[in-house]
């Protein structure tokens, strides 16, 4: 117990492609198209993400209709599972070899810089920086607008087991 009480084991994904798609919504959920990210390390790391400036991102990922498919009812499935809204994005590892799709995780704050993938994404068909920012503050505004109709707190009623046994 040098580092920890609890570990993780996984089993690795040797010759994974890292895919990646962006979901935006409450309760309909829109996935954006798949992208893909081709590292320059053997990891997307720090370095490879934002100094050597070598990695690759390719929107949309070079993917059949199928599996495009299978990666955004996935995206939107764990979306849902987690009862997220707003955004996240959903990162998926592909096996190369026999095209088994992994979900690797979800990031429910993704980055939202002019690099960043999620953006992108959604760029990629048809909604733009400033939409998606308008589309995110109007999904707030109607989260918010639904929590605020919620009763928040509880009184009993008395009568009602009075009235239930009459």
């Amino acid at each position: 117990m040098e580092f920890d009480s609890k570990i993780v084991i996984e089993k690795a994904v040797p010759r994974a492609r890292e895919i990646e798609c962006a979901v935006l919504g409450n309760e309909n959920p829109l996935p954006s198209i798949p992208g893909e990210v081709i590292a320059s390390n053997e990891f997307y790391d720090y370095d490879a993400k934002y100094v050597d400036g070598k990695s690759e991102l390719r929107i949309p990922a070079p993917l059949d209709d199928d599996m495009t498919q299978r990666v955004r009812g996935m995206a939107v499935a764990v979306f849902s599972c987690l009862d997220c809204e707003g955004m996240a994005r959903v990162d998926f590892l592909l096996d190369s070899s026999t095209n088994a799709l992994f979900v690797n995780e979800i990031n429910t704050i993704p980055g939202f810089t002019s690099i960043s993938m999620y953006p992108k994404l959604f760029d990629a068909i048809g909604i733009p920086y400033t939409e998606l920012i308008d589309r995110l503050i109007e999904l707030a505004i109607s989260r918010a607008e639904r929590r605020r109709k919620l009763r928040t707190d509880y009184r009993p009623r008395r009568q009602w087991h009075k009235d239930r046994n009459e």
